[in-house]
């Protein structure tokens, strides 16, 4: 089969008719973060309203914000930590160029549970409900992002022969079909992963009687789909121990996930009941009591 026979990455980074100059304008990949933290809020407001949240509806937009500044701050720095630390000690003002591109979902990780103990911390809320919270929304991120990823043509897979294959410009010379790995993960890491955190949101009692397994469900699904996925990725950095980075560091989530389910298992079932909830049940209370002085 030729290269003619396979579908060459042309897509722009840019929204239609938001460029302004050749490097500014409304890029992609920022709207994914945008779509992704006001689908955040969204959901934040909904679980609250419906009794299944601790953190009040009026408070989403303030979360999120904390939540916006540990993903971006962690991932930031984990771009340059986990995959170019020469880069950052060569040139450190690099860390500051955002233009330039360059996030890791293990820093953005690491990040987002900074930015979870100190919010709970700061707003006396349990960790561990926090945590269950944000990962059932968290992966709705992780899909829009790598959509962005494609669509800016970047993070291509492995040389492929696959009929879906893609030919990406910005590859390593010569120019040879690729997997399209960044689709891949948009559907395991956030599709599937979503699909999967919502069900156990809705539809189950993890996060209102077991607080914190359905954090160490997720963390274990992640680094199980990330480590699948990085078999058809082109490794973006030097391997370690023959292993891509991607792979290295999600065996540590993998093993931090299965840790974290050991010990969240310990402890004992409880009942949370958001403020809606009690709120419904005072006032419930109260018209019972009413009730019963008027017989």
């Amino acid at each position: 089969m030729t290269l003619l026979a396979y579908w060459q990455h042309s897509l722009s980074p840019f929204v239609p008719h938001l460029q302004f100059t050749e490097n500014i304008g409304v890029r992609w990949y920022g709207l994914a973060y945008v779509l992704g933290f006001v689908g955040g809020a969204w959901f934040f407001q909904r679980s609250a309203k419906a009794g299944r949240s601790l953190l009040a509806a009026d408070k989403a937009w303030d979360f999120i914000v904390v939540l916006v500044a540990g993903v971006m701050i962690g991932g930031r720095l984990g771009s340059f930590v986990f995959y170019h630390l020469g880069d950052l000690l060569h040139d450190p003002l690099s860390l500051f160029r955002v233009w330039e591109g360059g996030m890791a979902s293990h820093g953005g990780f690491i990040g987002l549970a900074i930015a979870l103990w100190w919010y709970a911390r700061r707003q006396r809320l349990p960790f561990l409900h926090l945590t269950d919270l944000t990962v059932a929304i968290g992966p709705l991120g992780l899909m829009l992002g790598r959509i962005a990823n494609f669509i800016n043509g970047e993070l291509w897979g492995k040389p492929a022969d696959v009929p879906w294959a893609v030919l990406f410009p910005q590859s390593p010379w010569p120019l040879v079909p690729r997997h399209p790995s960044q689709l891949y993960e948009a559907a395991l890491e956030g599709a599937l992963l979503l699909a999967c955190t919502q069900a156990c949101f809705w539809r189950s009692t993890f996060v209102r009687r077991h607080p914190g397994r359905l954090t160490g469900v997720f963390l274990v699904g992640y680094a199980l789909v990330r480590i699948f996925c990085e078999l058809f990725r082109e490794p973006d950095a030097e391997l370690i121990l023959g292993l891509s980075r991607g792979t290295f560091y999600s065996v540590f989530m993998l093993l931090a996930g299965i840790a974290w389910l050991l010990v969240v298992r310990r402890n004992p079932p409880v009942v949370i009941k958001s403020p809606a909830a009690l709120s419904s049940t005072a006032r419930s209370c109260a018209t019972g009591h009413r009730n019963d002085m008027k017989a």
